[in-house]
């Protein structure tokens, strides 16, 4: 549970660091990319500690695959809610084939 934890923070800050910046197209782009980065400073700082417990129950495989999953999840919120984008059925369905592969990963 630790690892999902520390994998859903670290990638609040990701999500943000990626597309937050959306809402400011008239800023400069390097300001953009020092801000974005500094976020990501703070990600990676959730991320290492999430992979490096997760690893003593996971394969790097199916850690990828939960991180994955965690993104997506993440990224369909903050595109709804922060973007105000609409969450399509094409979307939807995307994400759906996606969760199937993650399913799949962790079948033995």
């Amino acid at each position: 549970m630790k690892t999902i934890v520390l994998l859903s923070i670290s990638n609040i800050f990701m999500t943000v660091a990626w597309y937050g910046h959306l809402k400011y197209k008239s800023a400069p782009l390097i300001s953009v990319v020092l801000v974005s980065w500094l976020i990501a400073f703070f990600e990676y700082c959730f991320q290492v500690p999430a992979n490096r417990i997760g690893h003593a129950s996971f394969s790097a495989a199916q850690l990828k695959t939960i991180q994955e999953v965690i993104s997506l999840t993440i990224f369909g919120i903050f595109s709804v809610l922060y973007l105000k984008e609409a969450f399509t059925l094409k979307c939807a369905a995307g994400f759906s084939f996606i969760a199937l592969g993650a399913y799949l990963i962790f079948q033995r």
